[in-house]
């Protein structure tokens, strides 16, 4: 059977109730004891690494998680990670940056209810992570949960209550998990080995416009950030009012060796600035990188990795338009 390692950081999983609301509390080695069917087909181990609410994550926990992954990588055949559902889907992007090519199985799981609950998706969240993890046909970096399994670079929490939290955004499931059986929509193909990375730049901010918006904003962002990620609306634009003079202020930083990408608060089917005016001439004119169908989280994490390594802007351009782990898949023909 697949040695799994299980590796906790707190979450509602791991939570009690207390007199100021719900921590995380219960210990890994707790948590097996609630989902004693999964020694018929695996061998789980348990590590913890800390014990946070989600909320509280930061880079230096996700890096932390990442170099726990790397210090056992050769003793198991995969792993599963309990995190909180508020920040999972950045942990699961940031993974598939940090950890890249994983020809085993990293699945991030959690809950919406403590594990100690009667009426809790807990036990069967992490019954079918350890299933996916055991399976030879799973690798890389995903989510399971409620029963779906979602490309660690495709996740989106779009319900803060209901057990299915998450959603799969602009790219199908992988599978599904019904029953005890992996029903595989997407096969597949495990690398000969994974590349991990150990640093991060975490200087990224993200400004969500507003109709009304001062653009004093902007320029307090681009001051403090190496990185600005400017959430649009529809297909991405930038105002261009004489009320609201945007492009006036972007014109103040250019050449100042920062990365401002342009990205959709539209959760599906992405950004495609060349559609619109207010979209093609802030593109051509600041040189603006966009997001296309990528997921904000996704945008975050794979900024913060590629700003730890250079911050060259052609090799930034080329570093963010390159596919990672199923990341980005349209592309205009300009490009």
């Amino acid at each position: 059977m697949k040695k799994i390692l299980m590796i906790t950081t707190g979450g509602t999983i791991a939570s009690r109730h207390t007199a100021n609301g719900l921590a995380p509390m219960i210990s890994a080695r707790e948590m097996l004891e609630y989902v004693p069917e999964i020694n018929n087909f695996c061998i789980p181990d348990t590590l913890e690494v800390f014990k946070v609410d989600s909320t509280n994550i930061t880079p230096d926990h996700w890096l932390r998680l990442a170099s726990a992954i790397e210090e056992h990588y050769e003793q198991y055949d995969g792993f599963v990670i309990c995190h909180g559902t508020d920040t999972m889907a950045y942990t699961a992007a940031i993974l598939s940056y940090l950890i890249q090519n994983s020809p085993k199985p990293i699945v991030i799981t959690g809950a919406q209810r403590p594990i100690d609950l009667i009426n809790t998706d807990a036990k069967s969240n992490l019954t079918d992570s350890f299933l996916y993890a055991s399976s030879p046909q799973s690798c890389g970096v995903q989510i399971v949960f409620n029963g779906e399994v979602i490309l660690g670079t495709r996740a989106k929490k779009t319900h803060s209550k209901s057990y299915n939290a998450f959603s799969s955004i602009n790219y199908p499931h992988l599978a599904v998990i019904q029953e005890g059986r992996i029903i595989r929509y997407i096969p597949q193909e495990p690398a000969d080995h994974p590349t991990f990375y150990h640093s991060l730049n975490s200087n990224v901010s993200i400004l969500k416009l507003i109709p009304g918006m001062s653009c004093g904003v902007l320029s307090y962002m681009l001051e403090h950030s190496d990185a600005v990620i400017l959430e649009s609306y529809g297909l991405g634009g930038l105002p261009a009012s004489p009320d609201y003079p945007f492009r006036e202020e972007l014109a103040n930083w250019v050449g100042r060796n920062k990365t401002i990408v342009m990205t959709t608060q539209v959760p599906n089917e992405g950004s495609h600035m060349r559609i619109y005016q207010v979209g093609q001439t802030a593109k051509e004119e600041f040189k603006l990188l966009e997001a296309y169908d990528m997921t904000v989280e996704s945008v975050v994490c794979k900024l913060m990795w590629i700003l730890a390594q250079t911050t060259d802007p052609a090799q930034v351009q080329k570093m963010f338009y390159q596919p990672i782990a199923q990341d980005l898949l349209f592309l205009s023909a300009d490009y």
